[in-house]
């Protein structure tokens, strides 16, 4: 399926709005957690910046001790 930027609207309108159930095009979807949202958000930009052609470079930093 091909994202596009309203389908990204949607689900962070709905993550802003604290709302789970993103409705789009006469279709409604309910998450079960703030985090499948989340996760729906991350894979809609990824599939976005896929098709425009632009690299997301993302670095995670962890420490145990002193950070």
């Amino acid at each position: 399926m091909a994202y596009t930027q309203t389908h990204l609207d949607a689900l962070q309108e709905a993550l802003a709005s604290g709302t789970l159930t993103v409705t789009f095009e006469g279709r409604s979807m309910t998450y079960r957690s703030v985090q499948e949202l989340q996760r729906a958000i991350a894979v809609v930009q990824s599939s976005l910046n896929q098709q425009s052609g632009k690299r997301v470079r993302q670095y995670q930093l962890s420490g145990s001790k002193g950070f």
